[in-house]
This record gives structure tokens, C-alpha cells and sequence, in this order.
């Protein structure tokens, strides 16, 4: 409920303030595990990336977050869980994987820090996705979080891993990493 009400809350203020498109919806499965892989800009960008969509979007949030009174109890109730400075810990993964084993989907920004280039990713959404089975549906957001001018958040089709989980190989990880940071920056506007 609480998460209804905010992401209403959210369309309204970002349609109004960012003038926020969304572009490819479709993309998105209605259903199953999935992970949504985004550039990452801002702090503004996991709602930027799930007010658009009918389901649920779960994300990993730095865990001194959850200590803030009232504003922790919130990000927990729209979905957010704790993550451990310094790179991604056992927990997060296992709950990452438990919540997409049920089905469920998951924001996750595979630069792991606020970047404007997109060029470097980490390994952890890559891991997630093979040991989950989820689809993985790149996203870009575009813009710079200006009042009043168009920001425009792109869906593209679930990335193609069969290659990859049919041959597995030492380098998988690397190789599913760089076929999703390509899909992000495929979908940039030329």
C-alpha cells in the first residue's frame, strides 16, 4: 500500500518537475524475475526508473539509510534493503536472489556508484542474474534532473544470455557484465 501511494506520488511530482517519458515499457515482463540494469546519474534514479511501471521495484540501498528515523522504515516498505559499504555482502546477494526466486523484480545499476559516462561496470548484477535465472532489462536514463526539462528513461529488450549460460566459461561473469553495459549504452538516444 505504501508503495502504491508513493509511486503515485512520485509520477505525479516527476511528471510535473521532469517531465518524465518513459520509452519501451513493453520490454519489461509483466511477470517472472527480473532485474533492471540502469545507468546511474543521481540519487534520484531508482524511482526514475520504477514509477513508470505496473510491478513492483525492489532495490538495494546503502545500509546506513535504514538508520534515519522514519525515512528508513519507508524505504523499507517500498522495497529497499540494506547493503554493506564497500561492495555488495553475502545478505544482500542472498536476499537479491531470494526476492527474484519469488518472482519478483529488482532495480539494480551495474556502475555501482553515480557515473555520467556509463563505461565501467561491476560483476554483482551479472552474478545475480545467473544464479537467479532473472531477465535482465537494460535501462538508460537520459537527462540531468533540470526542473521543468524532459528527462526520458529507456526499457530495452531482455538482454540475450543463451550464448553464454550454453558455453559457460571462466570469463562468464565478465562476459554477461560487458553484453549488459553495451545494452545500457546501446539504448542511448544517438
Amino acid at each position: 500500500m505504501v508503495y502504491i501511494f508513493c509511486r503515485a506520488l512520485l509520477r505525479l511530482l516527476y511528471g510535473l518537475l521532469f517531465r518524465l517519458q518513459a520509452v519501451g515499457r513493453e520490454h519489461v515482463p509483466t511477470e517472472g524475475p527480473v532485474i533492471l540494469a540502469s545507468n546511474h546519474l543521481s540519487v534520484l534514479d531508482p524511482p526514475t526508473i520504477g514509477i513508470k511501471l505496473q510491478r513492483k521495484v525492489n532495490f538495494m540501498a546503502k545500509a546506513e539509510l535504514f538508520d534515519i528515523p522514519l525515512f528508513g522504515r519507508l524505504i523499507r516498505q517500498c522495497g529497499a534493503f540494506p547493503v554493506k559499504r564497500g561492495g555488495v555482502s553475502k545478505e544482500s546477494i542472498r536476499a537479491s536472489i531470494e526476492l527474484l526466486s519469488n518472482g519478483g523484480m529488482m532495480g539494480i545499476f551495474p556502475e555501482g556508484t553515480r557515473k555520467s559516462s556509463g563505461e565501467a561496470g561491476k560483476k554483482g548484477a551479472a552474478m545475480i542474474a545467473l544464479r537467479s535465472g532473472a531477465a535482465i532489462v537494460p535501462v538508460y536514463i537520459e537527462g540531468n534532473y533540470k526542473l521543468f526539462r524532459k528527462m526520458i528513461v529507456r526499457y530495452g529488450p531482455p538482454v540475450d544470455l543463451s550464448d553464454i549460460i550454453a558455453e559457460p566459461s571462466s570469463d562468464a561473469l565478465e562476459r554477461v557484465t560487458e553484453r549488459i553495459m553495451n545494452e545500457i549504452r546501446s539504448l542511448r538516444k544517438k
